[in-house]
């Protein structure tokens, strides 16, 4: 893919408004072939772990209904951990060729999809036949995981980035609920407050490993205004005056206050599961991060609200956005592809079912009324209908996610080869967060090397 249409298809994509462990599993050649009586199986990602109770029945009655309403075809769903995409075990199975036929990736994935030859082109099976609502379907979306005019995934979600904080540890604190942090010296300030409860609670809580760490990196930097890469996308572009920034603000809060804790290291699932458990007053995140919360991790959905990224001395300047698709292993039969089609129409794309399917999700565990996923077009029946549906369902208190709503912060895609680029970056995020000594000048020296290194072994 080249550099200038993958900017063009994230900007796009992000523009319109735009959270993941994973085990092996392979597709044996026989598992393309149809099976005795006529009928297609196709092998399936992204399916709830039993610890996910609701979300695993849901899926699994999903399939069933499906099945029903398509008995010529077989859905085997594979199980690949609570987040769906581990970058480095996805990297791997990859390389191994041992992705499922219809396979769960991140937008930033394309590149490494498409180098991996693992994907086919899927362009003259997207259409309303198989998905009824793809003409709604945001086109922005599509142009993500388009590639030289071929289509490769089918946008199954987005997301944008804000302030993620507790109401019920900024009330003990003496915080405002409704004037949330808007600088980052107001998240220091609040942050230092929050700690100050004590009994393990840290008043702002980062990533620093499995490549979240340079994910957050990437958000922070759009906030001071920064980006990652130059505009070329053929050159690092973070070792400046505001990546530095993103760094001093992190150790500032690590060792200067001490409101960040002392377990650091954190992954996804480490900071979650501490938030889930009361133990994190601020960090930031996309709305369904307060659904894995509760969900996965125990938490409530009244103790969190959203406001948007703060920036360095005023409004942030950019946060990023992201999303996921699906997409389909090479050489299935047409069939395959068509089946797979209309499981993703069907689990991700129809308003009134699997994730859009609001009246069942109502009295579980499960939010409805956050701000996002916003799939569909603006205008497109498919979108009505979907918020129709949200709003006469809405389980959660939507004024918790008002200020992030009403004060969009312009939205920036994910720089090129991006999960290779965060790993790098995840070095210099837990260099601030575990030595007080750290040289923020030298990590990000290192990290520019290494990112450049990357971009002249693609070209």
């Amino acid at each position: 893919m080249s550099v200038p249409q993958y900017r063009k298809a994230a900007a796009l994509a992000l523009v319109a408004g735009l959270g993941f462990s994973l085990t092996a599993c392979s597709t044996k050649s026989g598992d393309k072939d149809t099976t005795a009586g006529g009928k297609v199986t196709i092998t399936v990602d992204c399916q709830p772990v039993g610890a996910q109770k609701e979300l695993l029945k849901n899926w699994n009655d999903d399939v069933a209904e499906f099945q029903r309403l398509n008995p010529d075809i077989v859905v085997k769903s594979v199980s690949v951990g609570e987040q769906c995409n581990n970058p480095p075990d996805f990297t791997a199975r990859l390389a191994g060729g041992t992705v499922t036929d219809v396979f769960y990736g991140y937008m930033t994935d394309v590149q490494q999809v498409l180098d991996s030859g693992q994907a086919m082109d899927i362009t003259q099976y997207a259409n309303k036949d198989n998905i009824p609502t793809w003409d709604s379907v945001d086109p922005a979306l599509k142009e993500v995981f388009t590639d030289g005019g071929k289509l490769y995934a089918v946008p199954v979600k987005n997301y944008s980035m804000g302030l993620v904080y507790n109401k019920v540890l900024f009330q003990q604190a003496g915080l405002d609920v409704n004037n949330p942090p808007k600088t980052w010296a107001d998240v220091r300030a609040a942050a230092k407050k929050i700690s100050a409860l004590g009994n393990g609670i840290a008043g702002y809580s980062e990533y620093s490993a499995g490549n979240t760490g340079g994910w957050h990196f990437t958000s922070l930097l759009y906030s001071q205004g920064g980006r990652v890469l130059t505009e070329d996308g053929k050159k690092a572009d973070f070792n400046n005056a505001m990546g530095k920034q993103v760094l001093q603000n992190i150790k500032d809060m690590r060792y200067g206050d001490n409101s960040m804790g002392s377990r650091q290291l954190l992954q996804w699932g480490d900071l979650l599961t501490n938030a889930g458990a009361g133990k994190v007053g601020m960090f930031i995140g996309a709305p369904d991060a307060t659904q894995a919360i509760v969900s996965q991790f125990q938490g409530k959905f009244q103790d969190w609200a959203m406001s948007p990224l703060p920036g360095q001395d005023g409004p942030a300047k950019g946060t990023l956005g992201g999303g996921e698709g699906y997409f389909f292993k090479k050489d299935l039969t047409p069939e395959q592809v068509k089946a797979g089609m209309k499981w993703i129409a069907y689990q991700k794309l129809t308003p009134g079912k699997g994730q859009f399917d609001y009246v069942r999700a109502k009295p579980q565990n499960y939010p409805v009324g956050l701000p996002q996923p916003l799939l569909f077009a603006n205008g497109s029946e498919a979108q009505k209908q979907e918020l129709e549906l949200r709003k006469a369902n809405a389980n959660v208190d939507t004024a918790n996610f008002a200020l992030f709503e009403a004060t969009p912060v312009p939205i920036k895609g994910e720089p090129r080869n991006a999960q290779a680029i965060y790993a790098v970056l995840d070095a210099a995020m837990s260099g601030v967060l575990t030595n007080p000594n750290a040289n923020i000048d030298a990590l990000l020296k290192t990290a520019e090397e290494k990112v450049n290194q990357l971009l002249a072994a693609e070209s």
